[in-house]
């Protein structure tokens, strides 16, 4: 600073002596060259004050920016569950300011991010509850959930995820049988969760517990009756059997009739 003020000094005093020179010249009176320095003064001043002023206001816009970087990070801080950020305080204001400044950039995208990912989250679960009528995760829209939460989150839903392909499966099983003793006994269906479980599409039935078991009575009744059939064509099998070992007829009429 010593060097920069000497350069400084030197600089006016050889404008000052230029000036003097070319007032000479000119024939500018003593006293006028004296006002024309005083003005030289003031101009050199006013420049120097603006420059300070400059200065000072970049000073104060920092430190508004470090405080609301500050009190911006702090929110995040709580709202991500992060503990506190520390500045390094032996820094300078410009690069503390740089500092804060890109660490709120760096949370708000997680922040960003972290709620993506829970929208996202959240209309997988909707569906998936849809299709099994189950209820959602427990979880607040509103906040930002934690990555603890978000791990929860996704766990849960693969196993629900799980769980539909497992009941899907067994409903495919099931109503394979179903639709398979309905055409032994000749049934058409005559019901709505009949008609649904036959004639809809697979992916738009409701694989709800009760869904399920439902269906697993439907199929249970069908084989009922068709073991009831079964139980009346053998006692009739063994009627004819006799009557036709009473009444003599050939084996090739049986055969027939078979």
């Amino acid at each position: 600073s010593e060097v920069l003020a000497a350069e400084a000094v030197s600089c006016l005093n050889r404008a000052l002596a230029a000036l003097r020179d070319i007032w000479e010249e000119i024939g500018i009176p003593e006293e006028q060259r004296l006002e024309r320095t005083d003005v030289v003064k003031k101009h050199i001043k006013s420049l120097l004050d603006m420059m300070v002023a400059e200065e000072e206001s970049l000073k104060e816009r920092l430190l508004k920016s470090i405080a609301l970087c500050r009190k911006e990070l702090d929110t995040l801080c709580r709202e991500l569950q992060l503990d506190p950020f520390e500045a390094e305080e032996e820094s300078t204001i410009l690069q503390m300011e740089k500092d804060l400044r890109t660490r709120v950039e760096v949370m708000l995208k997680q922040k960003r991010d972290r709620k993506q990912e829970l929208k996202a989250l959240q209309e997988q679960d909707r569906d998936l509850c849809d299709i099994l009528c189950t209820s959602l995760f427990g979880i607040d829209s509103n906040a930002v959930p934690s990555l603890e939460e978000l791990d929860r989150y996704r766990r849960h839903l693969a196993s629900l995820t799980a769980e539909k392909e497992r009941r899907r499966e067994e409903f495919v099983s099931i109503k394979r049988q179903v639709i398979l003793c309905m055409e032994e006994l000749d049934h058409t269906p005559d019901t709505s969760f009949e008609r649904d479980v036959v004639c809809e599409d697979e992916e738009a039935f409701c694989l709800s517990t009760d869904n399920i078991a439902a269906l697993q009575n439907l199929l249970q009744q069908l084989e009922a009756r068709r073991s009831l059939n079964e139980a009346v064509c053998a006692e009739l099998r063994s009627r004819i059997i006799a009557l036709w070992e009473r009444l003599q007829v050939p084996a090739e009429e049986r055969e027939s009739f078979a």
